[in-house]
């Protein structure tokens, strides 16, 4: 391929991702040594917690070839996720009886949106030059998205280690086309987040111990979905209302005034997941949580560990005769673990 086709591929690639529905596309080299070099400090310090996955693929992260063999260039994409007219979430966290969840989490998985997407970009492609190598991406394998991202000149990656764009803010979804084409790779973006430290002064539990460095051990978002066992009492207070993630960090960045609403209506909430109370969600029983929850990233938590993120929240409202009756009748049915939940949520309660 020569270099003047190298550029108009590359060109004509972009323009085929945006016409898919894709916000932003660029293009990476495989440099990320620099990424690996942080991603590999902080395992060090045991900030995954118990992510094992974070830590048993080696230097696959950071070496996209030892991944998939031949790969010479990635592919990266960002899809806007926050649905117009939601129910604001700093809003949420002033009403403690309602459930805030993490936008992301409203609508449709969007593993299956992006690969989806990513599949009918490789398909246009392979239509432009024959077959080709290639192995597509979007959270689901040993990828450093946000090091690639950066890379590919989508955003740069924040104090709070999410990816953020200068024109749209942070509340987008990340894919990748790992590829043997020889592409021209863009320039990385630059940083601007300038002496702004609001993400790490107003982290509900202080898990952003240092600009770019995540104690994941603390963090709700962790806390409430990679977490399988008891959340520590420690932080059962500062959790609030949050049910599914935090959205903390991002709420209070100031780029987030540049957020770009999604075009994707599988993005918009169902059951009213944006403004619904505590106790209606609480009241679903596991049949219902697996009906209306399917196709939802929420699914994955499961069952006991959704009932046991909102009965932590149930302890941090004002108290009442309802919900405490509400808490109780769950008692014999819960696990060991979400009952020692519940427990403490009464505890609160009748203080």
């Amino acid at each position: 391929m020569t270099q003047l086709n190298v550029k108009q591929l590359s060109q004509k690639i972009k323009e085929w991702g945006r016409t898919l529905g894709f916000s932003d596309i660029g293009i990476s080299d495989l440099d990320l040594a620099e990424a690996g070099e942080h991603l590999n400090q902080w395992l060090s310090k045991q900030y995954h917690g118990e992510m094992d996955y974070m830590s048993k693929h080696g230097s696959k992260r950071y070496q996209p070839a030892e991944l998939v063999p031949k790969t010479i260039s990635i592919i990266s994409v960002r899809l806007d996720y926050m649905p117009a007219q939601l129910k604001p979430y700093n809003s949420l966290l002033k009403e403690p009886q309602k459930a805030a969840i993490s936008r992301y989490a409203l609508g449709r998985d969007y593993h299956k949106v992006i690969r989806n997407k990513l599949k009918k970009l490789t398909q246009k492609i392979t239509a432009e030059i024959g077959s080709f190598n290639c192995r597509v991406f979007t959270d689901s394998a040993p990828v450093m998205e946000k090091a690639i991202a950066e890379k590919a000149g989508l955003g740069w990656i924040g104090k709070h280690s999410n990816l953020i764009n200068s024109k749209a803010g942070s509340y987008f979804f990340l894919g990748e086309i790992y590829t043997d084409l020889p592409l021209e790779a863009d320039r990385k973006a630059t940083f601007h987040c300038g002496s702004c430290t609001q993400c790490i002064q107003d982290c509900p539990t202080q898990a952003i111990v240092a600009p770019f460095q995540v104690d994941a051990r603390k963090c709700i978002s962790y806390l409430t979905i990679e977490n399988k066992g008891e959340i520590p009492v420690e932080f059962r207070k500062a959790m609030g209302n949050r049910i599914y993630g935090c959205d903390d960090c991002q709420m209070v960045c100031p780029w987030n005034k540049f957020t770009q609403n999604t075009q994707e209506h599988d993005f918009h909430p169902r059951y009213r997941l944006d403004d619904v109370e505590l106790l209606t969600l609480f009241n679903w029983s596991e049949a219902e949580f697996l009906q209306k929850t399917e196709g939802s990233p929420i699914r994955r938590i499961g069952y006991q560990c959704w009932q046991r993120n909102i009965a932590v929240a149930l302890g941090n409202v004002k108290p009442s005769q309802k919900i405490i009756s509400a808490l109780k009748s769950k008692l014999t049915s819960s696990t060991e673990m979400v009952k020692s939940h519940i427990r403490w949520a009464i505890e609160e309660l009748m203080d």
